[in-house]
């Protein structure tokens, strides 16, 4: 087997000769004094057939890596244990109530006194209509209260003027009612009479006609004159003349009694009607009056809305804010409940955060919110205010149905009321829609 020191030598005519001059082009031999410098700091060549070494690491560099793991480890840790103190969003909007200014009438308008972003007062007048058509009801309206007046001042007195009538009318069936009791018994005194003067009559009649009896075998004998005997029977003749008027003037003393207690029954029954109608006609007259001074009260009532009307015709704000749209021009026909105006609360702002549904789980009234306003650049102090009743998909147009079709879940978010802390500056110049960042302290 061949040598391997002799199987890698070089040849012999490739070895370089010792002694060999420099070529032309190389760098020119060094003096001796630099040499030793050179050898001392020079690193031996590397050997072709060994690999080179690595560089042995500072033995501080893997504590410092260490310790920056822990550092990094630890800040993350504090910054999760302070961010679970907070939550925030930034879906989340300055709200403010907005008022529709409508028309309460129909109309034309003739003038409109306020622009948009202009601050307006409650009361201020915006808008003018033409109160000409309301001016013609309203002195219709007191023309009908004038007549109601009248009407009334014309039967109020009929009250006391039926009222007097009807005690008169009572008093004198009354009067009637004893007169005719008066007259039955009168008649029946006569005709007690009258039956006294028959029976009288009758007893003399029967005396009369017994003397007749007795001095006719008399007279016939001669034993009394003649001249006797006709008296007595002209005397009987008369009792039986007197018997007959006596019946007669009875029977005409019934007739009266009769009479007399018809009269009384019909007296009687006057008085009862005048008793019975005398209240009604009363309640009558007392209604009529209570009908027109009604009717004067509706004509008050149509001259009040009157009024109103043209007292409409002068659109006024409710409201203070700040005019956020305007829509009447002059020249417009208006109709009831048209609007005109839109006016913006900005007195009473709060923002409506969207905050996700799992991040509400330790959200409570009455906990403190920074509030960012990403227009003003600023940081408010508030506070949240109440907690929503429903998602606002649930609240939406068209809410969603997962009772059909293929469900996806989905984090909902729901509403938070934040509101404002009151006195702190920079208030006055927030607008509803302005984006803001809530962050709400819930540890």
């Amino acid at each position: 087997m061949p040598d391997d020191r002799s199987t890698f030598a070089p040849p012999e005519h490739e070895a370089p000769p010792e002694h060999e001059a420099p070529p032309e082009h190389e760098a020119p031999p060094r003096d001796e004094a630099q040499e030793p410098r050179r050898e001392q700091t020079a690193e031996p060549p590397p050997d072709k057939g060994k690999r080179p070494q690595r560089r042995r690491p500072h033995p501080l560099r893997k504590w410092l890596l260490i310790g920056a793991v822990l550092v990094v480890a630890i800040a993350a840790l504090l910054w999760y244990l302070h961010s679970r103190q907070f939550e925030s969003t930034d879906d989340a909007q300055v709200d403010a109530h907005t008022s529709g200014i409508a028309s309460r009438i129909a109309g034309t308008v003739i003038a409109v006194h306020a622009e948009e972003n202009q601050y307006v007062q409650a009361g201020q007048v915006l808008v003018d209509l033409d109160p000409r058509d309301y001016e013609v009801s309203v002195a219709q309206a007191r023309s009908q209260v004038a007549q109601a007046q009248a009407e009334t001042t014309a039967e109020q007195p009929n009250v006391p003027v039926t009222q007097v009538t009807n005690q008169t009318t009572i008093a004198t069936a009354a009067s009637e009612v004893a007169s005719a009791q008066a007259g039955v018994t009168a008649a029946e005194h006569d005709y007690d009479s009258a039956v006294a003067n028959v029976r009288a009559a009758e007893a003399n009649n029967i005396k009369a006609q017994a003397d007749v009896e007795r001095y006719r075998p008399l007279a016939v004998k001669d034993e009394v004159p003649q001249q006797q005997f006709d008296q007595v029977v002209a005397t009987a003749k008369a009792q039986a003349a007197t018997v007959a008027a006596s019946q007669a003037t009875a029977a005409a003393a019934a007739k009266a009694v009769e009479q007399r207690r018809a009269d009384l029954a019909a007296a009687q029954k006057r008085a009862l009607q005048a008793q019975q109608t005398a209240q009604p006609q009363l309640q009558i007259r007392q209604a009529n009056v209570q009908a027109r001074q009604a009717a004067m009260g509706g004509a008050q009532a149509q001259l009040a809305q009157a009024l109103l009307n043209l007292s409409y015709a002068n659109i006024a704000t409710p409201v203070d804010g700040i005019v956020a749209k305007r829509v009447a021009e002059v020249g417009d026909r208006l109709s009831p409940g048209q609007q005109v105006f839109l006016v913006t609360q900005i007195a009473d702002v709060w923002v409506t955060a969207n905050f996700r549904e799992t991040q509400l789980r330790r959200m409570r009234p009455g906990q403190s919110v920074r509030i960012h306003v990403d227009a003003l650049g600023t940081d408010f102090d508030g506070y949240v205010e109440s907690m929503p009743a429903a998602t606002g998909a649930v609240i939406s147009l068209l809410p969603p149905e997962n009772a059909t079709g293929n469900f996806v879940k989905v984090v909902q978010r729901l509403p938070v009321r934040i509101r404002f802390k009151a006195g702190q500056a920079g208030l006055e110049d927030l607008r509803p829609g302005m984006s803001v960042e809530p962050k709400v302290t819930v540890g």
